[in-house]
């Protein structure tokens, strides 16, 4: 069995010790060859290597790497590999992924494969999630606090949280879901690849990634003290679906704000677009390597 392996090593993961991974693969039979490539050159490198003789394209990294390779895999019949290395590994883990490099590489030489959904944006796939609202906002001055003033990603994470919570934004947004416009102004609006599960038993889990649904997700009221009480909440491990959240499966929705542009995350990574927003489930768009459902 031969594999390609796409690393990122600016994402500062293990994914970028080459030696490591094609030891870890070697032991199980799979000759592998690892190549690096920055952040917005992994979807384009993923699409080259599908067009070679291989048996997978495997993505060694968090879920940015893996998104990025994903979206140059969606369509194809060339498998998607995955050797979890990142902080939360949120897709390796709903996949029922093991997240040891040992145990990760022996599944890719077992060579199952399972067809589970992306999720679209604008033309853009994205694997788990995208957000408008508080958590891009968050995210971006998160990142100019490490690129201007070198901070722990984590330190610089409560400083923003800190930051945006003070100035409690939120959106007006229209939305569309097929014959049915919904009207809110909220701190957020969150769109998943499949149902996430928002509990004290599965906090933001998803159960299945081959259900060919959008889950819709938005917090009626806005204000400061209505986003504090979700924050609490949150960090104690007490949201409550229903009391918490009103939520939707859908197939599509459309968005639209007032705002010529808006940032939207994407599987973690923040970018602007234009509205309006169109979201659209890809079912079984995905071939991945991974166990039985």
């Amino acid at each position: 069995m031969k594999v390609i392996v796409l690393t990122n090593p600016a994402a500062g993961a293990k994914a970028d010790e080459a030696a490591e991974l094609i030891a870890a693969l070697r032991a199980v039979g799979v000759e592998a060859q690892v190549r690096a490539f920055a952040a917005q050159a992994l979807t384009n490198a993923a699409r080259a290597a599908a067009a070679e003789e291989t048996d997978a394209v495997v993505a060694a990294g968090g879920d940015g790497t893996v998104s990025a390779v994903a979206q140059g895999l969606v369509g194809s019949n060339k498998p998607l590999g995955i050797l979890p290395s990142g902080t939360l590994n949120h897709f390796a883990r709903d996949l029922g992924l093991p997240l040891t490099l040992t145990d990760a590489a022996a599944v890719i030489a077992s060579g199952e494969r399972r067809h589970v959904d992306v999720a679209d944006l604008n033309g853009r796939t994205f694997i788990n999630n995208s957000s408008i609202g508080i958590y891009p906002q968050i995210v971006h001055h998160r990142e100019r606090q490490r690129q201007r003033l070198g901070r722990n990603k984590w330190i610089a994470m409560l400083i923003a949280c800190f930051s945006v919570f003070r100035r409690h934004p939120a959106v007006r947004v229209r939305m569309g879901i097929g014959s049915r416009t919904v009207l809110r102004t909220t701190p957020f609006v969150f769109v998943g690849n499949n149902r996430y599960e928002m509990s004290l038993q599965m906090m933001g889990k998803r159960t299945k990634l081959d259900g060919g649904e959008l889950c819709l997700y938005f917090v009626n009221r806005s204000g400061r003290f209505a986003l504090l009480m979700l924050a609490i909440r949150a960090a104690l491990g007490r949201l409550e679906q229903a009391r918490d959240f009103e939520m939707m499966d859908v197939r599509e929705v459309w968005i639209e704000t007032p705002r010529r542009d808006v940032r939207v995350a994407l599987d973690g990574e923040v970018t602007r677009m234009t509205p309006p927003l169109h979201y659209t489930i890809r079912p079984a768009a995905l071939t991945v390597v991974a166990p039985p459902a």
